[in-house]
């Protein structure tokens, strides 16, 4: 239940205070503003606007289709349902790799235009220069690591990443590098749990996992896997909550059996 009292905004620096205190963070999807007071009222950590919303809002096949003009659309709408949740806005594909400048102006409109709170950016070492311009015009970064959705054409595949010693070697040192370009926290996506555990024990900032075990100061959901809206996808570090799709289709179900009845709207239910 919604309850208007003065409540405490959730910052950067609350996020580091909870890693040193061993508080886990909670972390989730959202891409609208009913969800996200839901969300808030709750007493969610973060919410991530992510570029999922092209797959989960827009039907879209791979997170490349979504465009800046969309993500300021959702982070908006998320922004105006919170009070005291951290919101996070994914920089989507095209708006940052290989072009710090580019990275930057792409910030600077989300920012400006739906007042979130930071930005997450997918990659290591060759997205540096794009971390450190967004940092030094003091906007949060948070990085991701692991699985990065906005590469799976180079990857092939959604599988695990970073099973191999060569790449799991270079997971780490990027997360210490985005950790030393000033980033406020990590997600890790699909990874061996205990390669996770090394990166969040051998770096100070928190790391959020999704699918990257129990080690790790924090978690991650989509909104629509968690919360069963979703049917077909079931990988394994996915816990369902709800199964709102059945929820939902029975009640739309009975709404369309009681307007063909003419049971709908009753006596009571008309002026």
């Amino acid at each position: 239940m919604s309850t208007h009292k003065e409540v405490k905004r959730i910052t950067t620096h609350i996020l580091q205070k909870m890693k040193n205190d061993g508080e886990k963070i909670s972390m989730l999807t959202a891409y609208d503003y009913s969800m996200a007071r839901i969300f808030d009222d709750a007493g969610m950590d973060i919410l991530l606007v992510g570029d999922s919303a092209a797959n989960v809002m827009a039907g879209y096949e791979t997170t490349l289709p979504i465009t800046l003009d969309h993500m300021i659309y959702h982070a908006a709408s998320v922004v105006r349902g919170i009070r005291r949740s951290f919101v996070v806005v994914d920089l989507p594909f095209g708006t940052y790799q290989g072009n710090s400048k580019e990275a930057l102006a792409s910030t600077v409109r989300i920012m400006k235009e739906t007042s979130a709170h930071g930005v997450k950016i997918e990659g290591g070492e060759e997205i540096l220069e794009s971390v450190k311009r967004i940092i030094s015009a003091g906007v949060p970064v948070m990085g991701h690591l692991g699985l990065t959705p906005q590469s799976i054409n180079k990857f092939g595949t959604y599988s695990v990443r970073a099973t191999e010693e060569a790449e799991a070697q270079k997971l780490l040192k990027d997360a210490r590098l985005l950790e030393e370009a000033g980033c406020f926290a990590i997600v890790l996506e699909k990874i061996p749990a205990l390669l996770a555990k090394q990166v969040a024990e051998s770096i100070h900032i928190p790391v959020i996992g999704i699918g990257a075990g129990k080690y790790v100061d924090g978690q991650v959901l989509v909104m629509h896997d968690m919360l069963g809206i979703n049917k077909d996808f079931k990988p394994r570090f996915l816990r369902r909550y709800l199964n709102l799709y059945d929820e939902i289709y029975k009640a739309s179900q009975q709404y369309i059996h009681d307007v063909k009845a003419k049971d709908f709207p009753n006596d009571n239910e008309q002026y």
